[in-house]
């Protein structure tokens, strides 16, 4: 089977994977920015590994969501 190409994608496809890429994008944004104005005490695990983490994986937006809901430490 050949790859499919972009062009070859219906137009319902083309706007599922656009719209899913943003919201990806604006989670990874969201959790980096919050990531960043938290000391590491506030935390759990390692700042530099979360900010990795979530600069390199593709989660599909999995990561950004799983650093909100159990990567910061209560305040």
């Amino acid at each position: 089977m050949a790859k499919k190409r972009w062009k070859d994608l219906s137009p319902r496809t083309r706007r599922i994977i656009l719209v899913g890429s943003a919201v990806d994008g604006a989670l990874k944004a969201a959790a980096l920015a919050d990531l960043r104005g938290r000391d590491e005490s506030e935390v759990n695990g390692s700042r530099r590994t979360w900010a990795l983490a979530l600069t390199f994986v593709n989660s599909a937006g999995v990561l950004p969501v799983v650093y909100l809901l159990r990567g910061r430490r209560p305040s």
